[in-house]
């Protein structure tokens, strides 16, 4: 990662990667771009060697440069931040997995080092596992690590609201683009965690909900955080999907002994390196204290879930 820079040489910096972003030189994907730029330290130098004037003309790539100066400006101009893989305040964790996106639009208040947990599950949760994703959200902002969530119904939003109310900090992750909520039920959530935690998408502002884009934001969350919690999922569940991401990651998951006990994914996962089981609500946040090599906060509140 190149040192830090200053403003006018980092708007530059953006500029040039959001180019190479669109024009995809050689038929580039995002991913070998993103490593491209991480080993040269520069987005411009990425620019030069593969965008040559001599193939390009001079005019235009000038013209692609400066198009992409002004998009950058518009996008700024309408509060979001842009972050890129070059920044220094670019979430650390996540800049370590090689998913990770080139381009991050941010509303709220980003923290390269958030010590934060993935709570994630069913969108159509029952009762108890939503009770079980408030007291593991709440057990989290006791101990002073993010509340990190996809911004979903179900688990995800139970998660946000629960460690709103704590007073916690938390993250939603969306799959579509900044400018856009989805489900649109959640919009206020989403509004409130920008205000008080942090807004983050991958995806082109005016992106549209797409199946593959859940994938790639499930691969973000797993790589922003330090861990993983499942608390109910299905057999098709995004959160499987995730939980199988963040072991590729060598990302600890920890399995509530409720989605062991309904879904074959789950056990299939039990046994592998950093998967854990917890079958109580104090068994999750006994891992997370490990993790975070900190014991359990002072004066939380037990749990008063019987089991998970």
């Amino acid at each position: 990662m190149s040192a830090r820079r200053g403003d006018s040489s980092a708007s530059a910096e953006r500029a040039a990667l959001v180019a190479l972003l669109r024009a995809r030189p050689g038929r580039r994907g995002w991913a070998e771009i993103t490593a491209e730029v991480l080993a040269a330290g520069s987005a411009i130098a990425v620019w030069e060697q593969l965008v040559p004037p001599v193939l390009v003309g001079p005019a235009a790539e000038s013209d692609a440069l400066e198009a992409a100066a002004r998009q950058v400006a518009g996008w700024t101009g309408q509060g979001w931040r842009v972050l890129t893989v070059l920044d220094e305040d670019y979430p650390a964790r996540l800049r370590a997995i090689h998913q990770a996106p080139p381009v991050l639009f941010a509303r709220g208040h980003v923290a390269r080092d958030d010590v934060a947990v993935s709570v994630v599950g069913s969108r159509e949760a029952s009762v108890r596992g939503l009770d079980i994703a408030a007291g593991v959200a709440r057990g989290l902002v006791a101990r002073g690590v993010t509340v990190l969530g996809g911004l979903a119904l179900g688990v995800d939003a139970a998660a946000h609201r629960a460690a709103l109310a704590a007073g916690g900090r938390t993250v939603g992750v969306i799959g579509t683009g900044i400018d856009r909520a989805y489900p649109a039920a959640n919009r206020e959530l989403q509004e409130q965690v920008a205000e008080r935690g942090l807004v983050l998408s991958q995806f082109w502002p005016g992106a549209a909900p797409q199946r593959h884009n859940f994938l790639m934001r499930n691969a973000t969350m797993s790589g922003y955080g330090l861990a993983t919690v499942v608390v109910e999922a299905g057999e098709q569940s995004g959160s499987r999907a995730q939980a199988r991401i963040a072991v590729g990651h060598g990302r600890p998951v920890i399995l509530t002994s409720l989605v062991v006990a309904r879904n074959d994914w789950a056990r299939a996962l039990v046994g592998r390196p950093g998967v854990h089981v917890a079958g109580r609500l104090h068994a999750v946040l006994d891992l997370v204290d490990q993790l975070i090599g900190e014991p359990a906060a002072a004066g939380a509140a037990p749990s008063r879930l019987a089991s998970c």
